[in-house]
């Protein structure tokens, strides 16, 4: 740790340096989707996210969306778990492709 003294005047007080220690090197863990029979869904459009995003969006192309129909094959499949489980979503917005709302 270090302790950098602040050539403002004596009122100001010092900065303190602390180093980030990241505990391991491997990603985090995938989390799992709310429903088991979501998860396997969830991974898909995640690594379809992931993919577009490194190697078309950072790279300036931002024509199409080629996980658009995972993503709603997940979205359904969420929708589906969260009413079989009664889990009250009221007044909570959904985001998405054109933010479109649950299924009833």
């Amino acid at each position: 740790m270090r302790v950098l003294r602040s050539s403002f005047g004596p009122r100001h007080r010092p900065v303190v340096f602390v180093p980030c220690v990241r505990r391991s090197s491997s990603p985090p863990p995938d989390m799992n989707s709310v429903g088991e029979a979501c998860t396997d869904l969830k991974r898909e459009y995640d690594q379809c996210f992931n993919r577009w995003f490194a190697e078309q969006f950072l790279k300036g192309d931002r024509s199409g969306d080629p996980c658009t129909d995972s993503f709603r094959t997940y979205q359904r499949c969420v929708q589906k778990a969260i009413k079989d489980k009664d889990i009250p979503i009221d007044g909570v917005d959904f985001m998405g492709p054109n933010k479109d709302q649950p299924e009833t």
